[in-house]
């Protein structure tokens, strides 16, 4: 039973004094007061109230084993007592780059960064030194991190997206460069025709495009073969990269979700859970393209550092993490996940509501929708879907369940049926009572 949040409200009061909106990301706010966590365990996270939650969040699909993996605290414990970071490399830097480049056939080389974001970076950044263009393309909606041109036309509405055929590059931060938008070209999802035809009108200034093959704020709908297959041509054709956003999707398969597609990218951007529960984020791709990043080169296309890059605490948990993550853990929780998604639609058709769910791989999405959308458009989320969504959420979080603030979920490996039954009891009652 969840009780009041007296100390979260306490914290929160004091947040607001020193953090602007009292939190550091956005994501974690909520109304009154966000609620703070004390400990997590496995898929349950307990907060400083002594409320404990099912956890379908994984701090945003970062977690795949849960929360203080025995194994996992067990090794970062020994690195921690050698030490956190230095200014030399680590063993455990090319055991972790062997490994995680064994898992794809596209992955040849590996560089180690610190976010999903930085990753994303140095995929348009590596892209252009390759390419020598300075234009990039994007699914619109498609959410890519905080980088200006990843995240042009992320939130566009009806009012500035443009017509269909030629889709406005809509800014998401108050002063972004008008430079920064002029090269941003936005195509539309699963619209082979309509976005070769974008495409073509840039074919000379583009230096990649980028797609995330099942794109969260697009709907949660998997990329088509055909639609990766156009893009993969079009960019062979135009000497052009085609990128890969699986900073999410990497939980998908045992090589990611590009596992899906017969046709494969030049670069992809990995994060969330090859971290371990740290901070991470990761470029790898094919050789060639790899090289602009090489140090050693006569001339050094892509001059890349960071401070904490492959520190040995992230590298030691990533590792281990991914370890665990063998091909029969991908295949038991992805079947579980496809468990979750029929009997979160046999809620759905119990209650009799206009909604729906979509996902693939170990990730779902609720809708306020009564059909799957198709692109960013039809995915755009009205005032009154908003209010049934944000009534829904807070409806499953005072009863024990904790979602994205899309309802959106991700499942982590010490779930089983049991957690997936106690979260479509919850989710009937909610929905009842939103559609009331």
């Amino acid at each position: 039973m969840i009780t009041e949040t007296t100390r979260s409200k306490e914290m929160y009061e004091r947040a607001l004094r020193v953090l602007p909106g009292g939190v550091s990301r956005n994501a974690v706010l909520c109304r009154p007061h966000p609620t703070y966590a004390f400990k997590g365990e496995g898929c349950h996270v307990t907060d400083i109230d002594g409320n404990r939650r099912i956890d379908f969040a994984n701090n945003v699909a970062s977690l795949i084993h849960g929360h203080a993996h025995p194994a996992v605290i067990e090794a970062v414990t020994k690195q921690l007592q050698l030490g956190t970071a230095f200014n030399l490399t680590s063993e455990v830097e090319v055991e972790y780059a062997e490994l995680l480049c064994d898992r794809s056939d596209a992955f040849d080389m590996i560089r180690f960064v610190n976010s999903g974001t930085e990753a994303i970076m140095c995929c348009l950044k590596a892209a252009r030194a390759y390419t020598q263009r300075p234009k990039i393309a994007k699914i619109e909606g498609s959410y890519h991190g905080l980088y200006d041109y990843a995240e042009v036309s992320q939130t566009a509405n009806p009012d500035n997206w443009g017509m269909p055929d030629n889709p406005a590059s809509v800014p998401v931060s108050r002063g972004t460069p008008s430079a920064a938008l002029n090269d941003v070209v936005i195509i539309p999802f699963n619209n082979p025709e309509l976005a070769l035809s974008i495409l073509d009108r840039h074919a000379d200034q583009l230096a990649c495009v980028l797609l995330d093959p099942l794109p969260h704020r697009v709907g949660l709908v998997p990329a088509s073969g055909e639609f990766v297959k156009a893009l993969r041509d079009w960019t062979r054709r135009n000497e052009s990269l085609l990128v890969f956003d699986e900073v999410i999707t990497y939980r998908s398969e045992f090589g990611g979700a590009q596992e899906w597609y017969e046709d494969k990218p030049d670069l992809t951007a990995i994060g969330k859970i090859i971290g371990g529960g740290f901070p991470v984020g990761a470029i790898t791709g094919s050789r060639h393209v790899m090289e602009v990043l090489n140090p050693l080169a006569d001339k050094v296309l892509f001059p890349h550092s960071g401070t904490f890059s492959a520190n040995p605490i992230t590298m030691t948990a990533g590792l281990k993490t991914m370890e665990l993550f063998d091909r029969d853990a991908v295949a038991r929780l992805n079947d579980l996940a496809d468990v979750a998604r029929e009997k979160i639609a046999h809620v759905i058709e119990r209650v009799n509501v206009p909604c729906c769910v979509t996902g693939a791989g170990s990730i779902f999405r609720i809708h306020m929708k009564p059909s799957p959308p198709t692109n960013y458009r039809d995915a755009f989320v009205t005032a009154e879907e908003t209010r049934r969504m944000k009534d829904l959420l807070d409806f499953t979080f005072k009863n024990g369940i904790m979602l994205i603030n899309t309802c959106s979920g991700t499942l982590s490996t010490p779930m089983t049926e049991e957690e997936i039954d106690t979260l479509c009891d919850v989710l009937e009652e909610g929905l009842r009572q939103v559609f009331a």
